[in-house]
């Protein structure tokens, strides 16, 4: 569903991404871990076009991303951030249904569309009508789903969209989500600093340090055949994962 073919990009004297290849296979979820200003969130932005690359390429369903085709591309993909991204003047009902009213989707048709992805999201239907400010964490983020999920898109991008959450709520989204991913069958990729979100989450896991891709694999792969140190040092670094994955936290 996505493919990078020698990607890099750069801020100022800033590399953020550097050489990157890599291919996203559809239905999947990928997990993109690292610590922080390793590259992962600009990453996630170049799938959907909002950064160009300086070298390389980007394709969505095999097709190259050009200015040309990306608002196309940004309609078949939704998008999630940390704070959720509401606008604060909408009612739930108007920010998850933005981008279909201005794409002239008529009011029976979104009405139908809401109820399926309230239902979807376990978001109660009488808040639909609450501006963000009146909404929990875990309900702003529900709309931020919701509204990703609107145009019934090819692939979600989630870019730390439960790293802000209460450790419950937290608990209970990550369950809510992996759920949403297996019923709907999208293509996923989700930024996390969470080893464990990121193991419970992905197919796939890749782990970044300085605009690069260090090892790509599943959680048992970087457990035990790191490509390098630094992966043995971010795993351990994750306190209590490795119990937690294998059963024998204290």
């Amino acid at each position: 569903m996505f493919r990078l073919s020698g990607v890099s990009k750069t801020f100022g004297a800033v590399q953020a991404v550097r050489d990157i290849d890599l291919s996203i296979a559809p239905g999947s979820t990928t997990a993109l871990i690292g610590p922080s200003g390793c590259g992962k969130s600009t990453l996630i932005r170049l799938l959907n076009g909002l950064v160009t690359p300086d070298a390389g390429e980007v394709r969505f369903d095999e097709v190259p991303l050009t200015a040309a085709n990306v608002m196309e591309v940004r309609r078949r993909t939704g998008y999630v951030i940390q704070d959720g991204g509401l606008f604060p003047h909408l009612t739930a009902r108007g920010n998850v249904a933005l981008m279909a009213r201005q794409l002239g989707w008529d009011r029976a048709r979104i009405g139908r569309r809401l109820e399926e992805l309230a239902e979807l999201t376990q978001f109660p239907a009488d808040a639909l009508a609450r501006y963000p400010a009146q909404l929990s964490g875990g309900q702003r983020q529900r709309v931020s789903l919701m509204r990703a999920l609107m145009l019934d898109p090819d692939a979600l991008l989630l870019d730390e969209p439960l790293g802000a959450l209460d450790p419950m709520v937290r608990y209970e989204l990550q369950e809510e989500l992996r759920g949403i991913f297996r019923t709907l069958g999208k293509t996923v990729a989700l930024v996390t600093h969470d080893l464990a979100e990121a193991a419970y989450f992905g197919d796939d896991i890749v782990l970044m340090r300085d605009g690069a891709i260090v090892q790509r694999g599943d959680m048992n792969a970087l457990m035990s055949a790191p490509a390098e140190p630094f992966v043995e040092r971010f795993v351990r670094a994750q306190r209590g994962i490795s119990g937690m994955l294998t059963g024998n936290a204290p």
